[in-house]
């Protein structure tokens, strides 16, 4: 764990992969199955995917490409990833963390569309929270703060008033540039100089009182 022992919030809002889902054998076989397709280094290919829509991967990977040819691509590849929930699992202390959030105000931001975060999050045992914006809601992908500040607008708070958890370098960048602080969760997260890290989700404590979020971490 890194940097501040406390933060204080009026709203939360959480990533899916890798923040409360590991969904990351699934996303391993998909991609990597796609970087042999096009001939790519598989590994250069796992440094860009996490966080971002699909369309929006491909665009970096394979520059110059037809933009409508990543997004038939990319349907596809949601189509392969929805069929595919084998190693799904919640993220250590995810299931505790929600249970905690009933009192808090708190939206779902993934940029995976419906039927693959509602796919996921049961897959791990997760309930899905009321307020959810996924990559039919936005027409920019992480690091694009759109889907961030829509999240802040429909809970009905500024963008001050919220923490941002996320395990990616573009989702870490879009919480960012929404004027948000970070919670950096899991091992990727560490290069990308959140304002906290945490391990996993059990080293986070929630408390509300007043309309007061209270982050403990450690």
């Amino acid at each position: 764990m890194t940097a501040a022992n406390v933060l204080t919030a009026r709203a939360l809002l959480l990533d899916m992969d890798g923040t409360l889902v590991n969904s990351d054998a699934v996303v391993e076989r998909c991609w990597r199955q796609w970087a042999a397709k096009h001939g790519l280094d598989a590994d250069e290919v796992m440094k860009v995917v996490h966080g971002r829509q699909g369309y929006a991967s491909m665009a970096l990977l394979l520059p110059g490409r037809p933009m409508e040819d990543n997004h038939a691509e990319n349907r596809e590849m949601l189509a392969q990833e929805t069929a595919d929930m084998d190693g799904v699992v919640p993220v250590p202390g995810a299931p505790e963390f929600m249970a905690s959030l009933a009192e808090v105000p708190h939206a779902l931001v993934t940029s995976a569309d419906v039927g693959l975060s509602t796919g996921r999050m049961a897959a791990a045992g997760l309930a899905l929270p009321a307020v959810r914006v996924t990559a039919e809601s936005v027409g920019a992908s992480k690091p694009d703060p759109e889907g961030f500040l829509k999240g802040a607008a429909e809970l009905g708070f500024s963008p001050a008033d919220c923490v941002v958890f996320e395990d990616s370098g573009a989702g870490i960048a879009a919480g960012r540039a929404a004027g948000m602080r970070v919670v950096g969760v899991g091992p990727r997260a560490g290069e990308y100089e959140p304002d906290v890290r945490v391990d996993d989700l059990t080293q986070v404590r929630v408390s509300a009182d007043a309309g007061l979020v209270r982050l403990t971490f450690g």
